[in-house]
């Protein structure tokens, strides 16, 4: 697996960062904030190429993997990703050069794949139901391993659009399930991961970070961008990931929960982990450190989940003030935890109602 995030490139120094405690978010300089109510976002320095980094991140899996020179072509790729940036400012006809398919495309050859799979452009479920699909196939015998990337860099539109519609923190800190939470902000996130059957990885020899022991996907059919209240969608998706595994709510030991900071989402997933029995399991939304990555959030937050258990150490749920008596939970706060158990939750939800949850054992 790999990563790149306002901390930096690569796994280590997102795990240094995030079990560090001090957010990434700093002032906007990749473009024009001056316009708007919040300037802060936890973006890397520079003007990054979100294709360049996606190829980046893609071949440095697969060689974190060993996967040889000889198999990656047949090698195929699920890529999370909304659309390349410079889409809107291109002309009409030149519209699909710039499409998310092209950019897959772009993006697989870049790192010596064979053609794309899919392209997922469902918002903050994107890269965790890319990762879904990717386990179903390979665990129906489709395919013996497939490369699933997503990624997301900062950009003017997309900040502004949360921008105008408030959600952003004015405060310029995410404080996911606390009192006093003004919204989310947005940060880089680019990530890659190799999943791979176990006779594959076997036969090759390769020593695996992580079993993906069970997936689960819901809908809400609520309302357009508000979560259902009750938090029945989100408790489904938990459920059908431990029932796929055969694991109890009370064997899994940490949740990186969705944890957006907003008043609505944390509410509604505290009742979901009600629902699903895991109200009392250590939690934290990693968020809070290096930002809502959209598409990426997903598979960023599942590297890191994976990372952090095989460290021993659980993340801090950061900017915390003070408790939300509508968000009761096991907060991991102070200080990072030592996780009890191997099982591990990453959970993600979406405008449209979409829920997911990735259940990980880490090796």
């Amino acid at each position: 697996m790999f990563a790149t995030s306002g901390y930096g490139r690569g796994v280590e120094p997102l795990l240094a960062g995030v079990l560090s405690g001090t957010p990434a978010f700093a002032p906007v300089e990749r473009f024009d904030v001056s316009g708007r109510r919040v300037g802060v976002a936890a973006a890397m320095p520079g003007d990054p190429v979100l294709a360049e980094d996606l190829a980046f991140a893609a071949s440095a899996a697969t060689g974190h993997a060993g996967l040889p020179a000889e198999d990656l072509p047949g090698t195929r790729l699920l890529l999370a990703v909304h659309a390349d940036p410079d889409q809107a400012r291109v002309e009409p006809g030149h519209r699909w050069d710039r499409s998310a398919a092209a950019l897959a495309r772009r993006v697989a050859a870049g790192a010596g794949l064979g053609d794309p799979v899919r392209v997922y452009t469902s918002a903050c479920v994107a890269a965790s139901t890319a990762v879904a699909d990717a386990a179903a196939l390979i665990a129906r015998g489709s395919v013996d391993r497939l490369v699933v990337a997503g990624g997301y860099l900062v950009d003017a539109d997309q900040f502004a659009l949360f921008d105008a519609g408030r959600a952003m923190a004015t405060d310029g800190r995410v404080r996911p399930f606390s009192a006093g939470r003004t919204g989310l902000l947005l940060g880089d996130g680019v990530a890659a991961v190799v999943l791979e059957s176990a006779e594959a990885a076997r036969a090759r020899g390769a020593a695996p970070l992580a079993r993906l022991a069970g997936w689960g996907r819901a809908g809400d059919a609520y309302h357009v961008c508000q979560p259902r209240p009750d938090g029945a969608g989100m408790a489904r998706a938990i459920g059908a990931a431990l029932d796929r595994a055969g694991v109890a709510a009370s064997e899994v030991g940490y949740v990186n929960a969705h944890g957006s900071g907003t008043g609505f989402s944390d509410v509604s997933e505290t009742a979901a982990l009600r629902l699903a029995g895991l109200a009392g399991t250590p939690l934290s939304s990693t968020k809070a450190l290096h930002g809502q990555a959209l598409e990426a959030s997903g598979l960023l937050e599942l590297v890191l989940t994976v990372a952090a258990v095989r460290a021993g150490q659980l993340p801090v749920n950061a900017g915390y003030l003070g408790p939300d008596e509508e968000c009761a939970l096991d907060l991991i706060l102070d200080a990072p935890r030592p996780p009890k158990t191997p099982y591990a939750l990453s959970l993600n939800a979406a405008f449209g109602g979409a829920n997911t949850a990735l259940l990980v054992e880490a090796l």
